[in-house]
């Protein structure tokens, strides 16, 4: 089943300078790339995409880390692309994932984890309106 999914490369993904081998990961596994944009995120932008966490005591820190820099936004395409860009980030806490995924190779801990990828399908949906507009997500049909 061809699904969409959100990718958030993190400001220590772009700090460290990781952003060209994340990508080329999620290009290499067949994934394509529908949408991209790097952006500043706002503070409404944050509550309502961690309002899960709002009310926990690291959400300041988040906050704080997300806004530290701008972040890269993709929307991806292809074949389970959820569930695909889920087994190639690996576990959100980057001490516990393996080496050759995108965390395990290049995460320090459970914020500081490079990339942020939609959880489902429903919430995949959700996150994309969130960071993009539907003129800003393209469909490639022909193979080139």
């Amino acid at each position: 089943m061809i699904e969409r999914t959100l990718v958030l490369l993190k400001p220590d993904c772009i700090a460290d300078r990781h952003c060209g081998d994340v990508i080329s990961r999620f290009e290499a596994s067949g994934l394509e790339i529908v949408g991209c944009k790097m952006m500043l995120l706002a503070n409404e932008v944050l509550a309502e995409h961690y309002a899960h966490v709002m009310d926990r005591p690291f959400y300041p820190e988040l906050k704080s880390f997300m806004q530290s820099s701008p972040v890269i936004a993709l929307a991806l395409s292809g074949e389970n692309a959820v569930a695909l860009v889920r087994d190639l980030m690996g576990p959100t806490d980057s001490r516990k994932a393996p080496k050759g995924t995108i965390r395990g190779d290049f995460g320090k801990d459970t914020m500081v984890n490079v990339v942020h990828g939609s959880d489902s399908p429903e919430n995949a949906v959700l996150e994309l309106k969130r960071f993009f507009a539907e003129r800003e997500l393209f469909e490639f049909t022909a193979k080139r």
